[in-house]
């Protein structure tokens, strides 16, 4: 009989922490998508703010053919209509080269340059291995103050929360086109990525690469590297 009422302790205790870390994540998740929803925009919105410093395009993948997955050309797409409107001078292209076989910015670049965007106004951030290291790193080695956020919907908050907290001065635009396949499970993962990156924006560790300063107010091929960043 002791036994059972100490199982029956253990069960509700264990209960108890469930529900309490439960209600602690979907918490967190609320109050980052509450604090950034007000600064996603719609495109024909971004002209009606000035001074812009860039569009921050974020990677998402390559194919083994090296062309953009379908949510990495959604990005691009919608980066490159929103610099060809005039919405800023630069495009940033953050994302994962990481190794010589895997390069998602100079993929990024050359579809922007082959879509029109002249060179020197598109600059490659080699060592965008996350979320929070594209945007702390716009903000230290590009020299980012303003800037324009593309990614789809789903993201724009959890970016739009870390810029904040960084004292980088953001917008977002969606540029969610259509279905994606994982879109589910992407979801539910996001929740505990905003959870995670909520506690890192508070204690704001740098990077495990810097470099040297590259302002994006300068010309975007001083950034041109064939060469992965390890």
């Amino acid at each position: 009989m002791l036994r059972v009422k100490i199982l029956r302790k253990i069960v509700v205790c264990a209960a108890a922490i469930g529900i309490f870390f439960v209600g602690g994540v979907l918490t967190v998740n609320f109050y980052v998508k509450k604090t950034s929803s007000n600064r996603i925009i719609k495109s024909d919105k971004a002209l009606d703010i000035d001074d812009f410093d860039c569009i921050l395009v974020l990677g998402a993948g390559i194919r083994k053919d090296n062309s953009p997955s379908s949510m990495l050309n959604d990005r691009l797409v919608t980066g490159i209509e929103l610099y060809k409107t005039g919405a800023a001078p630069k495009i940033l292209m953050s994302g994962d080269h990481g190794r010589s076989d895997y390069d998602e910015v100079n993929v990024m670049k050359k579809f922007a340059v082959e879509n029109g965007v002249p060179s020197e106004n598109v600059f490659m951030d080699h060592a965008g291995f996350s979320t929070y290291e594209s945007i702390y790193r716009a903000k230290e080695i590009f020299k980012v103050k303003k800037m324009l956020i593309v990614t789809q919907e789903y993201h724009l908050y959890r970016a739009l929360f870390i810029a904040e907290k960084l004292g980088i001065e953001s917008y977002g635009v969606n540029c969610s086109s259509r279905k994606y396949g994982g879109d589910t499970y992407r979801n539910l993962r996001e929740i505990l990525a905003r959870n995670k990156d909520f506690f890192v924006s508070l204690i704001k560790p740098e990077p495990e690469y810097l470099g040297d300063i590259i302002p994006i107010s300068g010309d975007g091929n001083a950034t041109n590297d064939s060469e992965s960043i390890v």
